[in-house]
C-alpha cells in the first residue's frame, strides 16, 4: 500500500518532488534533479551540503550544531545527507520548503582549469562578438577590408570564401560600423549596430532515451533556460544496437534517425530561447556530448561499423561542424563542437563527464560509472586512464519491464518494505500505473534482504518462504503461470486498475543489465591488479545513477561491495561538461588530452568477459 507523500519545494530553482517521510533531503534534492556537493561521501563531516529549512518539520538525527558553524545552524541551515524529511509543518502549510546555497552545488564546485594546470581558469567561451567602427579608406589609408577590420578589433581574423565575399558590402552598406561575430579568430558572423551583449550558446547532452539542452548568456556565462525532450529515435529501438541495425538494413534510415535528432535538437533551442526571450539568430555556439552513435547519427556520420566487431568508431577528435549545413535553426555561421569520442562505445559523453569530474587528478585509484542503456565505466589509477562500455540494455530505463515506464508521472521510484507494509514513492504523488528502473532495483534488493528472494534471482513461493515473513508480505508471494511473483499494489491503488506486480521476468532483465556493469568493473579493476576496496570513489554519472540508493545498488551486486559513502554523486556529468567546454576555450584542449590519455577497453575481446558476466549475475548471498 502507498503511504501519504510529503511535498518539497526547493528555492531559488522552484523545482518541486514528492517523497515518502524519512527521505534525506540530499536524496530528494537529487530527485529534483539537483546534486549536492558530498566530499565526505555523506558521512556529515564537511558541511559541503548545507541547505536552509525556510519551512517544514525535518530531523537531522545525530547531526548537532558541531556540524556546522553554530551561526548557521541557528539560521536553520542543516547538513543535507544527515537530515530527512518528516513532514509539513502543523499548521498544514502543505509543503516543505528548503532553500539551496549556490555554493552547495556539486557544478559550483567544478573549477574551469587552464589547460591541465589545476589552477582556477577564467571565463573564456570561443565565441566573440566586438562592435568596431572602421576609418574609410582613403589615399593615405589605403589597407584592405580585411586588415582594416583585423586593426579595429584587435586581432587576426580569418574569413571563409564566403565571408570575404559578403566583408565589402556589409562594410559600405552600414558605413563601416557594426559587430564582428568571431569563433576563436575565424569571423562567423557580421552584424549592424553594436550586438555585442546579444550573444549566446547551448550545451547539449544527447543520450540514447533523453536529450538535455542548456542556454547560455555567452557574454557574461549566465544559464538562462534548460529544456528536455524524450529522444525520438526511441521509435526505431531502445537501445544503440537496434538503431545500427536498422541503419545497416535500410539504406534510407540514416537520414531518417539523424532529422529526427536534428528536429528535437531544433525544438530544445527554440523552447529555451523563448523561455529566455532570446532570438534563436543569436545563438553562435552548440556544444554536443553523446555516445558514439548518438553523436555520428546527429553529424550523419553512418554508424554501421559499430555493429559489428571490432566496433569501429568513426572519429577521434573532436568534430566541428557548421549549424546550417546540419539544418540547425541557429545563426547562419554558428558551429557545432562536438566531444572527442575513445573508442567503440566509449563516446563524447564519456570524454565530457571525465572532464567534468577532473578525473585524471585523483591521486588514488577512482572510477567513473555511468548507468543508462549503455554503461561506461573508466578507472584512473597511477597515471593510468581505462574506459569500456557494456550494453546494460534499457532495463534501466523502465523499458523490456512487464509494467516498466520512464520516470515520468505515475512511475513507482522507490520501494521500501517495513514489516508487512510496502510503501512505494510515486512520481507527481499520483497513483502508481508502473515501475521505473530505480524502483525495480529497491523492490528486488528489499526482496534479498528479506530471503523472498534467492542469490539465482528466483522469487519464492509463498509456501518456501522464512517462517518469520509477514503474513501481509506472504500474501504478495503470487503464483501464476508456474513462477512467482510479488505484488507490489492491488488494483484498487493503481491508476491502470490493474495489479502492479513485480514480475520474474523483470528481475531477470535486472540480473542481466547489473551483470554486464558489475563484469565491466571486475574486468577493469583487474586489468590494474586492483581490488573493489582500493578504490578511493566511485563516482556515479548520469541520470539514472543520481537517483538510485547506494545500499540497494550493492544488495544486488550491480556496484562493489565498497562503504556507501565512497559512492558519490556527481549528476549529469556529460551535460556539465559540455556547458564547461561552452564556457571556457581551454576546456576543449583539456576534453582532447583526456582522449589521448586513455586506454580504450574492448569488453568483448576479453578472454574473461563471459565468465566475470555469468558470475555477476549472480545476486550477493548477503548485505554488504
Amino acid at each position: 500500500m502507498r503511504t501519504e507523500e510529503i511535498k518539497v519545494r526547493f528555492q531559488p530553482s522552484g523545482r518541486t518532488v514528492y517523497v515518502l517521510p524519512g527521505t534525506k533531503i540530499v536524496e530528494a534534492a537529487g530527485r529534483a534533479g539537483i546534486i549536492l556537493q558530498t566530499p565526505c561521501g555523506g558521512q556529515g563531516t564537511c558541511g559541503k551540503c548545507r541547505v536552509k529549512i525556510v519551512r517544514g518539520m525535518c530531523s537531522s538525527g545525530k547531526a548537532g550544531p558541531k556540524r556546522l558553524p553554530k551561526k548557521l545552524w541557528s539560521q536553520g541551515y542543516r547538513p543535507a545527507c544527515q537530515t530527512a524529511i518528516e513532514g509539513a509543518q502543523p499548521a498544514g502549510e502543505g509543503e516543505i520548503v528548503i532553500e539551496i546555497p549556490a555554493d552547495s552545488t556539486f557544478e559550483t564546485s567544478q573549477k574551469i582549469l587552464v589547460g591541465d594546470s589545476g589552477a582556477k581558469g577564467r571565463f573564456n567561451p570561443v565565441i566573440r562578438k566586438k562592435h568596431f567602427t572602421l576609418p574609410k579608406p582613403s589615399s593615405e589609408n589605403p589597407r584592405s577590408d580585411v586588415a582594416r577590420l583585423g586593426g579595429a578589433i584587435g586581432d587576426e581574423v580569418e574569413l571563409s570564401p564566403e565571408m570575404t565575399r559578403l566583408l565589402p558590402g556589409f562594410l559600405r552598406a552600414h558605413d563601416w560600423q557594426g559587430t564582428a561575430v568571431l569563433a576563436e579568430h575565424r569571423l562567423i558572423a557580421m552584424e549592424e549596430g553594436d550586438s555585442s551583449r546579444a550573444v549566446y550558446g547551448v550545451a547539449f547532452d544527447i543520450g540514447t532515451t533523453t536529450v538535455v539542452g542548456t542556454l547560455f548568456n555567452l557574454a557574461d556565462g549566465s544559464e538562462l533556460a534548460v529544456a528536455s525532450r524524450m529522444n525520438p529515435q526511441i521509435a526505431f529501438g531502445d537501445d544503440v544496437v537496434s538503431r545500427i541495425r536498422r541503419i545497416r538494413e535500410d539504406s534510407g534510415a540514416l537520414s531518417e534517425l539523424q532529422r529526427s535528432i536534428l528536429e528535437t535538437v531544433n525544438d530544445i533551442i527554440a523552447g529555451a530561447a523563448r523561455e529566455a526571450g532570446v532570438a534563436t539568430a543569436n545563438v553562435y555556439e552548440i556544444t554536443v556530448a553523446g555516445n558514439t552513435t548518438m553523436q555520428q547519427i546527429l553529424c550523419g556520420f553512418d554508424p554501421s561499423a559499430l555493429g559489428e566487431m571490432p566496433f569501429v568508431h568513426l572519429f577521434d577528435r573532436a568534430q566541428t561542424l557548421a549549424a546550417g549545413r546540419l539544418g540547425l535553426r541557429a545563426n547562419a555561421g554558428a558551429e557545432v563542437y562536438v566531444f572527442p569520442q575513445i573508442g567503440g562505445f566509449v563516446g563524447g559523453d564519456t570524454v565530457a563527464g571525465m572532464l567534468a569530474a577532473r578525473l585524471d587528478q585523483w591521486q588514488k585509484p577512482v572510477m567513473l560509472v555511468d548507468i543508462g542503456t549503455n554503461g561506461e565505466i573508466v578507472l584512473a589509477y597511477d597515471g593510468r586512464m581505462l574506459a569500456t562500455s557494456t550494453a546494460a540494455g534499457p532495463a534501466f530505463e523502465g523499458a523490456r519491464i512487464t509494467q516498466g515506464m520512464r520516470a515520468t508521472a505515475g512511475a513507482v521510484e522507490k520501494v521500501l518494505i517495513r514489516g508487512g507494509d510496502v510503501l512505494l514513492n510515486v512520481i507527481g504523488d499520483a497513483k502508481p500505473a508502473g515501475i521505473c528502473g530505480t524502483a525495480l532495483i529497491d523492490a528486488v534488493a528489499e526482496l534479498l534482504r528479506l530471503r523472498l528472494l534467492d542469490p539465482t534471482g528466483r522469487v519464492l513461493p509463498a509456501d518456501a518462504a522464512p517462517p518469520d515473513t509477514p503474513a501481509g508480505l506472504r500474501r504478495r508471494l503470487v503464483a501464476r503461470d508456474h513462477e512467482t511473483h510479488f505484488l507490489l499494489a492491488a488494483a484498487d491503488e493503481t491508476a491502470t486498475g490493474e495489479d502492479l506486480y513485480l514480475w520474474q521476468r523483470d528481475i531477470r532483465e535486472l540480473q542481466l543489465a547489473a551483470g554486464a556493469i558489475r563484469a565491466g568493473i571486475a574486468i577493469l579493476l583487474r586489468r590494474v591488479g586492483l581490488k573493489p576496496d582500493d578504490l578511493e570513489a566511485i563516482l556515479l554519472a548520469g541520470a539514472f545513477g543520481n537517483f538510485i540508493r547506494r545500499n540497494n545498488a550493492r544488495r544486488i551486486g550491480l556496484l562493489p561491495p565498497i562503504p556507501c559513502e565512497r559512492i558519490r554523486f556527481i549528476g549529469n556529468a556529460a551535460s556539465l561538461g559540455a556547458k564547461m567546454v561552452l564556457l571556457a576555450e581551454e576546456e576543449r584542449e583539456y576534453a582532447e588530452q583526456l582522449r589521448r590519455k586513455t586506454e580504450h577497453v574492448d569488453l568483448s575481446l576479453d578472454a574473461g568477459f563471459q565468465d566475470e558476466f555469468v558470475s555477476a549475475m549472480m545476486f550477493p548471498d548477503s548485505d554488504c
